[in-house]
C-alpha cells in the first residue's frame, strides 16, 4: 500500500530526529531520513554530506548541516545534469525549491548561521572541536535540539519534494 504525503512527511520527521540521536551528523541524518521516508537512495549524496555538520566541519561556522542536506537532496532530484551545464536556466527549479527550504527556516530559525541557531534554540553556541565544551553541548541538550531541527528539515524537504511532481517516481513503484 502507498504511503501518503503526510506518512511521508512524518516518516522523515521520525527518522530525521531517531538517526540524529543515534549517529550524528546533522547534513548525513537529514539524506538518510529523506531519503528512507521516500525509498530512495544515492551512497555518493550521502557520503557527499560527510564533513557538513555542526556548520561545516564542526565549525560552527556555516550554514546548518540540516538544511545543507536537505538542499543536496532538492538538487539530486530537480538539479542541472552534466548535459545540461551550459544552459543557466537548468537549475532555476532546484533553486527555486531550496529557497522554499531556506526560507522556511529562515522563518523558523531567523538564520541559517549554525552558531546562530545554536543561540537561537539553546541560548548559547559550543566549539564541538573543544572536548570540555563539546560534553557541555551534550550535557545541554544538543543532542535533542539537533535532532529537532533534523527533522523538521527532513519533514519540510519531503513536503518540498512531494509537492513538486516527485510522485511520478513514487507512482511508478507500485
Amino acid at each position: 500500500m502507498k504511503n501518503s504525503k503526510s506518512q511521508m512527511m512524518d516518516k522523515a520527521f521520525k527518522l530525521g530526529k531517531k538517526y540524529e540521536q543515534k549517529n550524528t551528523g546533522c547534513a548525513q541524518t537529514v539524506i538518510a531520513a529523506i531519503f528512507d521516508a521516500l525509498e530512495i537512495w544515492n551512497e555518493d549524496v550521502f557520503k557527499a554530506a560527510s564533513g557538513l555538520a555542526d556548520g561545516l566541519g564542526l565549525t560552527g561556522d556555516g550554514t546548518c548541516g540540516a538544511l545543507v542536506g536537505g538542499s543536496m537532496v532538492i538538487g539530486y532530484l530537480f538539479g542541472r545534469e552534466h548535459k545540461d551545464f551550459n544552459d543557466m536556466y537548468a537549475p532555476m527549479t532546484s533553486y527555486r525549491l531550496v529557497k522554499e527550504l531556506h526560507d522556511f527556516y529562515i522563518k523558523k530559525y531567523g538564520t541559517c548561521r549554525c552558531h546562530d541557531v545554536q543561540v537561537k534554540t539553546m541560548g548559547r553556541s559550543f566549539n564541538l572541536w573543544d572536548p570540555k565544551d563539546m560534553k557541555e553541548a551534550v550535557k545541554s541538550g544538543m543532542m535533542q535540539n539537533c535532532s529537532n531541527v533534523v527533522g523538521e528539515i527532513a519533514r519540510k524537504t519531503v513536503e518540498i519534494i512531494l509537492d513538486n511532481e516527485f510522485k511520478k517516481l513514487i507512482d511508478s513503484k507500485e
